[in-house]
């Protein structure tokens, strides 16, 4: 028996999916369409060109509709771009109650007492998340509700981005004729899929590596302390490359693919391979060492900025390390540069959790779209959510259920 339909959709940076998943009535995820399409009107996540972004995702949407004879309506679209941040603020309130038993009512005002630091008009508010709760002064409290108590304290993650870049997301989404159940950052998306609740609760950091940026979340005791995104990703390796072997950006983006590593070590001296020179019909050879060089020195810096950020966050905090995912992070030889320059856990882990047509998916460069569905089929649970306040595109009825109720004919 069928519980419901989500639909996920990743508008990226070099691709734009949409997942179709049926959930089951035990709770099994089941992906049964898919669709992919080269992404066209975005720069480092942002829309740049509606019309070509709208195109793109109609694509996506069509092929999906076509391979799993569902038509879609509503999903749950993936935020990402550059200028992504958060922060971390607390509200306090007095229990209303004269039995004095902490109500839904009480986390609610305490929730929007944590919310009215000031943040600036032209920034949307995404997720407010709660973190944790004091109570009488007993901190660690996860769920308070009919604690009895007289004061009521929550600690809040709230992740914001620039309205404007919403609003054109929203604007292109609308435009491609799908409604959207909920905003999700990508960072936390991304998270849903490959970071396990041992790992969350011990502390870790979860880097899903694009093509033009990096989504970034840490979490300690369960739950994101720090939401961001790097200006930095696949794409500039790939710059690199087309620059320093003076080739095309296609050529450069293929040998990176074929023949690059982040491992010098096992590379010869004398191992050569060839590439298309711009301006040159006959092309030549390069050392493969040349070439894995240049890869090799932009992933260390990419490591560098992400160490910069995660010492910023706090470091001491993350003892199940870093979880790389992301196409970016299918370089090989990336975990154990990671490992060399952060000097702390680090390791590459794809999706997991979901069945059906996932042969194709079920690889790091898809994790943020399952972690969309997965995100979806977690508000599935019940009325009230346990820990995130509604974004700007939500509402406790989009949570819910993002039911595709009409057939293609």
């Amino acid at each position: 028996m069928v519980e419901g339909v989500l639909v996920a959709l990743d508008v990226g940076t070099s691709k734009v999916c949409a997942l179709i998943g049926e959930i089951g009535r035990d709770g099994r995820l089941t992906v049964i369409g898919h669709g992919t399409v080269p992404s066209s009107g975005l720069k480092r996540g942002a829309v740049v060109n509606i019309e070509q972004t709208v195109r793109s995702i109609r694509d996506a949407v069509e092929r999906a509709e076509r391979l799993s004879g569902w038509k879609i309506d509503k999903a749950f679209v993936g935020v990402g771009g550059a200028q992504v941040e958060s922060l971390n603020s607390t509200g306090q309130v007095s229990v209303a109650a004269h039995t004095r038993e902490v109500s839904r009512d009480d986390i609610r005002r305490a929730v929007e007492q944590a919310r009215t630091i000031p943040i600036p008009s032209n920034r949307e508010v995404l997720h407010v998340e709660r973190r944790g709760f004091t109570v009488d002064g007993q901190e660690g409290v996860k769920d308070p509700l009919g604690m009895s108590a007289l004061r009521l304290e929550v600690e809040t993650h709230i992740v914001t981005a620039p309205q404007t870049a919403v609003q054109n997301l929203m604007k292109c989404v609308a435009q491609a004729g799908v409604k959207i159940d909920e905003l999700v950052v990508n960072a936390l998306a991304s998270a849903e899929a490959v970071a396990n609740e041992t790992e969350r609760e011990l502390g870790v950091a979860v880097a899903d590596i694009g093509a033009g940026t990096i989504d970034l979340a840490m979490f300690n005791e369960g739950s994101p302390f720090r939401t961001s995104v790097l200006p930095v990703g696949g794409n500039f390796v790939t710059n690199d490359i087309a620059i320093g072997i003076k080739t095309s950006l296609p050529a450069a983006e293929e040998l990176k693919v074929r023949h690059g590593t982040c491992d010098l070590r096992g590379i010869a001296e004398d191992e050569e391979i060839a590439v298309s020179v711009l301006g040159e019909e006959a092309g030549r050879t390069i050392g493969r060492l040349e070439l894995c060089q240049i890869i090799e020195s932009r992933m260390r810096e990419t490591f560098e900025l992400i160490g910069a950020e995660i010492h910023s966050g706090g470091a001491g905090m993350l003892p199940a390390g870093l979880i790389l995912t992301g196409g970016g992070a299918q370089l090989a030889g990336v975990a154990e540069l990671g490992r060399e320059v952060l000097q702390m856990p680090v390791r590459v882990v794809g999706p997991s959790g979901v069945g059906g047509l996932t042969d194709s998916i079920l690889t790091p460069a898809y994790a943020t779209s399952i972690g969309l569905l997965q995100w979806g089929a977690s508000m599935l649970d019940g009325d009230e959510p346990a820990r995130f306040e509604s974004a700007p595109a939500g509402g406790v009825l989009g949570r819910l259920r993002s039911a595709v109720k009409s057939m293609l004919p």
